[in-house]
This record gives structure tokens, C-alpha cells and sequence, in this order.
């Protein structure tokens, strides 16, 4: 194993969008065996502090790999195509107008009913945004393109945190 090594070389995956969650967990799980600080109790102070690095990187890599949106990210990174967020917030004039939509009535919901309708709208957008990551991701090979995709779930993902805080304060009361 290498630190430098990439996380999809890490967890012995081929570098795509579409993976398997339990195979993931079971690598994780394999691979902090290997490295936990505790076998390495007797070896001295310097090998536990390697065998905490790995564990760290292990950890990082996993969290990454986990999350569809993050692994979104992390393959247009290593293709060249950073997403870069906080630099360039550019997006598709309907995305914008959806998104304006999706605020106003976020902020006119009375009711659960009408939370709990704007949650399944949101969720359903993000399913369909990762299918469309996916395709253009591990079919196509856009990074460029998928970007963009990659850009839009960020919003939604923060959107959808808004709405369930929402539907989360509407439940205390």
C-alpha cells in the first residue's frame, strides 16, 4: 500500500461511479484490520504513528468512496476537472430558476404536506442528477460535463438539508 495511492487503488476498485456499498464497507473494514494502531502496540511509538496515518488515510478514502456526490467529485478531480465550487458557481439558467422555485415554496410551506411533497421533488431531482452523473461519468467519460452535474447535487444536497431541517422543526411542535 501506498499513501499516495489513489482512493479507488486503496480499496482495489476500478475508478468509476457506480460501486458497490457493501464492497466498500467490506475493504474498509479489511483494510483498518490491517492497519489498526493496536497490532502495532509492541512494534514502538514511530510504527503506531504510521499505522494511525493509514488509518487516517483509510478513513478519508472511505468517506469519500461512500458518498455518491463525493466520489463525483473525486473522479472529476483525478480526471482533471476540479470542481472547484467556491470559484465558480456558474450554472444552467433552468437549474437557477428551479432552484428559485424550490426556495420560495420552501419558505411559503405551512404545512408537513407540503414539506414532505418538496422533499420527494428534491429527492427525486438528486436521483436523477446521479443517474446523470453516472452516465456521463463511467459511460462517457465528460468530466467536464459531469461537473456540472456535480455542481447542481452540491445545491440540492444543501437544499434537501434546508428542507429536513424544516420537516425536523415542524415535528418538535
Amino acid at each position: 500500500m501506498n499513501l499516495q495511492s489513489s482512493d479507488f487503488e486503496l480499496f482495489d476498485l476500478a475508478p468509476c461511479f457506480a460501486q458497490d456499498s457493501a464492497a466498500i464497507d467490506a475493504r474498509w473494514k479489511e483494510l483498518q484490520r490491517e492497519v489498526h494502531p493496536d497490532k502495532f502496540s509492541t512494534e514502538g511509538a514511530a510504527a503506531q504513528r504510521v499505522a494511525m496515518q493509514w488509518s487516517v488515510r483509510i478513513n478519508e478514502a472511505y468517506r469519500r468512496l461512500k458518498d455518491p456526490l463525493k466520489r463525483a467529485a473525486y473522479l472529476c478531480e483525478l480526471h482533471g476537472e476540479p470542481v472547484n465550487a467556491e470559484n465558480n458557481t456558474a450554472m444552467a439558467s433552468d437549474f437557477l430558476l428551479q432552484q428559485m422555485q424550490w426556495r420560495e415554496e420552501l419558505e411559503d410551506a405551512a404545512g408537513m404536506d407540503e414539506l414532505e411533497r418538496l422533499a420527494r421533488q428534491v429527492a427525486s431531482a438528486r436521483q436523477q442528477l446521479l443517474q446523470q452523473c453516472a452516465q456521463l461519468l463511467d459511460e462517457k467519460q465528460d468530466y467536464k460535463a459531469a461537473v456540472q452535474q456535480v455542481r447542481a447535487l452540491m445545491f440540492i444536497e444543501r437544499f434537501a438539508s434546508d428542507v429536513q431541517f424544516r420537516l425536523d422543526q415542524m415535528d418538535t411542535q
